[in-house]
């Protein structure tokens, strides 16, 4: 089993080699699986063409067991600024599986901001102690919290939650534009706001940080377009902002302590409408 260090390790080697845009200078196996975006590239295909600089945040998290380490970061990319989650699977030393995810909002037609990656304490926090099957439960019901969202409460919340989507805070955060975004997390579900989508889909739960009680979590969500108006179960009326087919493929870490999510961590970027992961076979 390969310790914390050494993964820490690999994926500092691993960084250095893409910000230099030199494949060669990375521990690869001789056979690699690779996705970015949730599509299968060759190694050195992708952003390993268009990076121009790394931004110095950095969330990291390894799973000695699964031989799993991975970090949320910014990259640039000529000029624009995008979120990026990097999660490597490494054995002996080598890394045999990379899975990638670059949201590149500004490709989309959508400014997804203002962005701020910086540290987060809560992220620092001491974990609880928590079996693998329990932290994974509570990210799983977040999951289940959210599809078809009806304002029933599947999972536990911290009182002082907060959540982080592709740099953004998107809770307790008055200045971004949605009204919800005012509210803590339990209170934004359980009004039922999400009430439009439909499946949160192929969900993967690859990497558990024991010893910093994080969940690296996988998954799509799908969107059909079915629903327009709709009522919060406050009884506000609400609309959908999503009026035709359309999913989400995400990456998601899950800071867990007390028994409770505290902190969320979000990179998501648009995909075809019920695009397969290729990661279902793999990984």
């Amino acid at each position: 089993m390969t310790d914390r260090t050494d993964l820490y390790a690999v994926l500092d080697v691993y960084l250095t080699a893409l910000e230099a845009r030199d494949p060669a200078r990375a521990p690869f196996a001789s056979e690699v699986f690779n996705t970015e975006n949730n599509v299968a590239l060759a190694v050195g295909d992708g952003l390993w063409n268009t990076i121009t600089a790394r931004n110095p945040y950095q969330l990291r998290m390894a799973d000695p067991a699964a031989g799993q380490v991975a970090v949320f970061t910014a990259v640039e990319e000529s000029d624009a600024l995008n979120p990026c989650c990097i999660r490597l699977e490494v054995a002996g030393g080598r890394i045999t599986g990379v899975e990638t995810a670059v949201a590149r909002n500004k490709d989309e037609g959508f400014a997804f901001g203002p962005q701020f990656f910086e540290d987060k304490p809560e992220m620092a926090l001491p974990a609880s102690p928590a079996s693998r099957a329990e932290l994974i439960a509570l990210a799983n019901g977040y999951f289940e919290t959210i599809e078809r969202n009806d304002g029933t409460i599947r999972t536990r919340f911290h009182p002082d939650c907060n959540r982080v989507e592709n740099g953004v805070q998107t809770t307790n955060n008055a200045d971004f534009p949605l009204p919800i975004a005012r509210l803590g997390c339990e209170e934004q579900f359980a009004l039922g706001w999400y009430r439009y989508d439909d499946d949160l889909r192929a969900r993967r739960f690859p990497l558990i940080d024991e010893e910093q009680g994080l969940v690296l979590a996988y998954g799509f969500i799908d969107h059909s377009g079915r629903i327009g108006d709709y009522t919060l179960t406050d009884g506000t009326p609400a609309r959908s902002p999503v009026r035709r087919p359309h999913s989400y493929y995400l990456a998601e870490a899950f800071k867990i302590v007390d028994g409770a999510i505290r902190q969320i961590e979000a990179d998501f970027l648009t995909v075809p409408y019920r695009m397969p992961s290729p990661w279902d076979n793999n990984g």
